[in-house]
């Protein structure tokens, strides 16, 4: 039996870093750069044309008849790039991880602000107020979370889960195995939206839904990490950063002022949670080793 799990968490793990390796190319950076200028060009003198009544979109005619919805397609195919990246760090610490998924928040919250910017009409004061209202909200919330991470990434510290070197090699090689099954889950997701973009020109941004996903994944992630330790600071660790991958769940089923809160509040708790754990983890047993081996080097 256990040279069938080695055997397949060494498949599992050969197909995650050939992917991994592949998608942190500079070619594969540049293209994807490449495709988001093409994509708003395209879409810019789409929607252009469109509006001129040049050519008609069909199902497609709502969207392109909004002169910012070049901005909305860019910035979308940027998160789904994101999300993608996002994928490919799972197997690292739990706190990059979580990280990763409150920097997309910020970046969603961005491009809201530039949706909210698309529906002003006519630039008076009465009838675009709530509309600017909305778009400083967002990009103030999105600008906290950018702080606040960077003072989470300036102080965060990391301890690995297990004492044992194979152990925490294995638990790695795990979390490569669920990346992969998340990875196509977000395939499935993409392809779905796509095949019903075109049929009906609607699009569903179903990586809010891909959340849900995400969110089972990680408390599967603490269940596994029980096989590799009881000790209650890492567990409590790993388990509250789930918990805030469910704060940004739930802001992004939410409305504008709402959802800045929720959004904001959880990047707050992240920093305090680290800030905590750095204050504890120096009476760690593993931690006390390591300061003690550091102090016998000459």
């Amino acid at each position: 039996m256990k040279k069938i799990k080695y055997k397949i968490l060494d498949i599992s793990e050969h197909i995650f870093d050939y992917l991994k390796r592949n998608w942190e190319k500079q070619t594969t950076n540049k293209l994807v750069s490449f495709t988001l200028v093409v994509v708003f060009i395209t879409t810019s003198i789409l929607s252009y044309i469109d509006r001129s009544n040049i050519i008609h979109l069909g199902a497609l005619e709502e969207h392109f008849s909004d002169p910012f919805f070049a901005i909305q397609i860019s910035f979308t195919l940027l998160l789904l790039a994101e999300l993608l990246s996002l994928i490919f760090m799972l197997h690292k610490s739990v706190s990059k991880s979580v990280g990763k998924q409150f920097e997309l928040l910020s970046l969603i919250f961005i491009r809201s602000g530039f949706k909210e910017f698309g529906h002003i009409e006519h630039f008076k004061w009465e009838e675009m107020n709530s509309y600017v209202y909305h778009m400083f909200a967002y990009a103030f919330g999105a600008l906290v979370i950018f702080i606040i991470l960077g003072f989470v990434e300036k102080i965060r510290k990391h301890l690995p889960l297990t004492d044992i070197e194979d152990g925490q090699v294995e638990f790695i090689r795990v979390k490569k195995m669920l990346s992969l099954f998340l990875l196509l889950a977000f395939l499935y997701v993409g392809f779905k939206d796509a095949s019903f973009l075109v049929e009906t020109g609607i699009y569903l941004h179903s990586f809010h839904s891909f959340y849900n996903v995400l969110i089972f994944s990680d408390i599967l992630i603490v269940l596994i990490a029980l096989r590799y330790t009881h000790n209650y600071y890492k567990l409590f660790r790993y388990s509250a950063f789930v918990l805030a991958t469910i704060f940004i769940r739930i802001a992004l089923s939410l409305e504008s002022y709402v959802s800045i809160i929720v959004g904001v509040t959880g990047a707050v708790f992240i920093l305090l949670l680290t800030l905590t754990y750095n204050y504890f983890i120096k009476d760690l047993p593993c931690n006390t080793k390591l300061q003690e081996q550091r102090k016998t080097i000459p």
